[in-house]
């Protein structure tokens, strides 16, 4: 079976990050920053007592009741799925395409990481019955699944699985005894939570799932790492948790002072961060779904964006172009399209798609505007599509794709 994307093109340490949000920083985190910054050390292994409690009343709000001694906290959720991964032990499941880091990690530690594919509707959660398949074949062949990461707001699609999804898959994963690390990152960046029913995996099965949250999601900026885990209850997450912080304290893997107290405040959530979380999530609900009309107008195949500050592009209909410019896989489209539109547009092999397929991941926190002013205006702005910043980066957005488009058109065989 296909393990891992191909190696030796695109080097993962040029993966790309999670997307920016393209914003200044919310002036109250930090203040709270700078007045911890006279701390020079580190949070215990795992967090703080404060912190720890901070993560429990914001699941708490979500109906994800925990308890401070079930939680861990590191520098980023990459160190948190490293350590879960080696507590664990076995072979790692993940959907297709998945979030950049989750393979790297698996393949660092030795174990084999396979992709499942997903439905059509959308990403993050693999499909069921092929889910069932992949665990058979893996251990006819010898191999010992025990893990399945997922994300039911999901990097890279930008989409979210609906709830008869989630639970068909939940049950196969828990019929074949795989613990399940729901990676909850983009979970309050819905763009319109009316219209989408987010349910965690955790409110399913509650003693088989670890919640792992990056709050360079929506509460952090992504230079301040902080990431939160949430293990279930019971003596087997007990167990797990404590074996994770054995390894974290081998990692080093400690929050700093000074971030863990504006993690703490932002955990909170006081109106200051909940106003920034709703005008961002709305700046880029608008800026997602323009870009969504921009390259699906050119040709190109998107799934509607429903969550995050990104959407992934199959620009398949468009080869007949994208082979004029000499682009034949996905490392040589990021290549070029970074180039065209002066943006980061990694591709889809980054994220555990085939090499040959031409998909790229693109984040709207690069159409927000350069400097600190630009990017505050379209956070306050009523209409900022319409702002000078944001309608150039629009314009040469669609410059881009329709020249393709046009390009395609001209290369098609006659009939």
């Amino acid at each position: 079976m296909r393990r891992t994307a191909p190696e030796g093109h695109g080097p993962v340490r040029f993966g790309p990050p999670l997307p920016d949000d393209g914003l200044p920083v919310l002036p109250e985190l930090s203040a709270v920053l700078a007045a911890a910054a006279s701390r020079g050390g580190h949070e215990p292994v795992g967090g703080g007592r404060a912190l720890r409690e901070a993560a429990c009343g914001y699941w708490d709000r979500r109906g994800l009741h925990c308890d401070p001694d079930r939680v861990a906290a590191a520098h980023g959720s990459p160190a948190l799925l490293l350590a879960l991964t080696a507590a664990l032990g076995g072979d790692v499941l993940v959907p297709r395409p998945c979030a950049a880091w989750w393979g790297p990690y698996a393949r660092l530690l030795g174990r084999p990481a396979f992709h499942v594919p997903t439905p059509p509707e959308s990403g993050g959660v693999p499909d069921p019955y092929a889910l069932l398949e992949t665990v058979r074949r893996v251990r006819a062949e010898g191999g010992d699944p025990r893990l399945l990461v997922l994300s039911v707001a999901d990097d890279p699609t930008a989409t979210v699985a609906p709830p008869e999804l989630l639970h068909e898959t939940v049950e196969a994963a828990q019929g074949e005894g795989l613990h399940l690390v729901s990676d909850e990152t983009w979970r309050d960046t819905l763009h319109d939570p009316h219209d989408t029913v987010l349910l965690s995996p955790a409110e399913m099965v509650p003693d088989r799932v670890t919640v792992v949250t990056d709050l360079a999601g929506a509460l952090l900026p992504p230079g301040w790492p902080a990431a939160v885990a949430r293990f279930p209850a019971g003596e087997d997450g007990q167990g797990l948790h404590a074996r994770v912080l054995d390894i974290l304290t081998a990692l080093d893997a400690r929050v700093a002072a000074p971030v863990a107290a504006a993690a703490g405040y932002a955990l909170g959530e006081p109106e200051p961060v909940t106003t920034r979380v709703t005008g961002a999530v709305r700046l880029h609900a608008l800026l997602a779904a323009e870009a969504h009309t921009t390259v699906v107008a050119a040709g190109a195949l998107a799934r509607p964006p429903r969550s995050g500050r990104h959407l992934y592009v199959d620009l398949a209909p468009l080869r007949p172009a994208l082979t004029a410019h000499g682009v034949g896989d996905a490392q040589e489209l990021e290549d070029f399209l970074t180039e065209r539109l002066g943006m980061p547009a990694p591709g889809g092999h980054r994220f555990g798609d085939d090499l040959e397929a031409p998909r790229v991941r693109l984040a709207t926190g690069a159409l927000a505007g350069g400097s600190d002013t630009e990017r505050a205006e379209c956070l306050t702005s009523p209409t900022p599509l319409e702002l000078p910043q944001v309608n150039r980066a629009l314009s040469r957005l669609k410059s881009v794709f329709d020249d393709l488009r046009d390009e395609a058109q001209r290369w098609e065989p006659p009939r």
